[in-house]
């Protein structure tokens, strides 16, 4: 299996314009974060989870061509803004695409995106086949995924496991019975907003006490603020098998 971090920063923290910080500013590429996603591809088959607003470009830089199925961990916008650009994919392949989402995400992307759900169907809008899933684990084709459910504050979000790889963006608590689900992990990928506390996401200092507390054999940060400061420096702080995911990062599993 391998894993390609499609973006690993967010609008956290980040002015919309004009933006002089040091990260905007840094010439490191390491420092172009576009919001969080990753890419998985398993045994011939390509899925990615969540589609934020920069889903298009993402894709495009990657050199995806292929998409078997979307799989959501929550409905905020930075997570499932870009959905409606899954459209390419199915004019390429000729097929719909499947996607995975709780109850509680399906009714937001309804709001969101009425005209994918309305029956009209409309010539060109997205073509999907839609599954509901919850805190029970599900395979597609071949790859089992395990949901691994967080707090972001008090709204339920979903991280998964699949094999020895957990990913998890957007928390700020884990329950001690949901832990057990992620120890053993290889690879851990965990949010790391700023060195600030927030009410929603793990803090620096957070994220990596808890790191230590699970055990992966690696860790990687995910869901960066700009606030955190520039990817050379941060990676000087952290202990040794704990690094920064940047856009483009491959890992091999």
């Amino acid at each position: 299996m391998q894993v390609t971090f499609l973006g690993t920063g967010t609008s956290q923290g980040v002015p919309v314009v004009a933006c002089t910080c040091i990260v905007c500013r840094s010439k490191d590429p390491k420092d172009n974060r576009l919001r969080s996603s990753i890419l998985i591809e398993d045994e011939g088959k390509v899925y990615v989870i969540d589609t934020g607003p920069d889903f298009r470009y993402q894709m495009l830089r990657a050199g995806v061509k292929s998409l078997d199925a979307v799989i959501f961990t929550h409905e905020h916008k930075d997570h499932i803004a870009g959905f409606d650009d899954i459209r390419a994919f199915n004019y390429v392949l000729q097929k719909k695409i499947d996607v995975y989402a709780t109850e509680r995400v399906q009714e937001a992307m309804k709001r969101e995106f009425a005209y994918i759900f309305d029956g009209t169907d409309y010539p060109g809008i997205p073509q999907i086949n839609l599954f509901t899933i919850d805190n029970k684990p599900f395979v597609i084709n071949t790859t089992r995924f395990t949901p691994i459910e967080v707090k972001h504050f008090k709204l339920p979000v979903l991280g998964f496991r699949i094999g020895d790889f957990t990913y998890i963006t957007d928390a700020n608590f884990i329950s001690e019975e949901v832990k057990e689900k992620i120890k053993g992990s290889k690879i851990l990928v965990l949010n790391a907003l700023r060195r600030e506390h927030h009410v929603s996401h793990y803090t620096l200092e957070q994220a990596i006490q808890l790191t230590m507390e699970l055990k992966p054999g690696k860790a990687y940060f995910t869901h960066i603020s700009h606030q955190l400061g520039l990817h050379s420096e941060v990676e000087k702080e952290l202990p040794s098998g704990i690094f920064l995911a940047y856009d483009g990062l491959r890992l091999e599993l």
